[in-house]
């Protein structure tokens, strides 16, 4: 009679588990870094402003600097993007620079609420990296 184990036949669930988990980190990541290269490249250094529609201009670079991505195991996602600015009166930035609204302007040492047009470059930034996606998720699980 021959002898073994029935159970070698089988998947390993853990370590299927484990090496799909650390396929989904690395490709995530790599696709966060790609997003992050392409917002930042999108954002040039100007003095005036960027038309609407268009990404933004940066005058002091903080926009530009700020830009990051994390990938968060709970939900195995990647958050990018760029922090919120906590300098008084710039919090609210990033966000209005990419939906539009309105919010508050200082000019000539007097604040003012102004409407401002959405000036978007993470959401191009990523749908120009979306493409690349399923050559990253290719091999992915080794």
């Amino acid at each position: 009679m021959i002898g073994f184990k029935i159970t070698k036949l089988f998947f390993d669930k853990k370590a299927v588990r484990d090496k799909v988990d650390a396929g989904t980190r690395r490709v995530l990541s790599k696709f966060g870094a790609f997003v992050r290269r392409t917002a930042r490249g999108s954002i040039r250094k100007r003095k005036k402003p960027s038309p609407p529609g268009t990404p933004p201009n940066s005058h002091v670079g903080l926009l530009k600097k700020f830009i990051f991505f994390g990938y968060e195991p709970a939900k195995r996602s990647v958050v990018i993007g760029p922090v919120r600015l906590s300098q008084k009166g710039r919090g609210e930035a990033p966000h209005l620079l990419e939906y539009g609204g309105t919010g508050t302007v200082e000019r000539k040492g007097k604040r003012r609420r102004a409407k401002i047009r959405a000036r978007p470059f993470m959401a191009p930034a990523a749908e120009k990296e979306q493409p690349k996606l399923p050559a990253m998720w290719r091999d992915s699980v080794r």
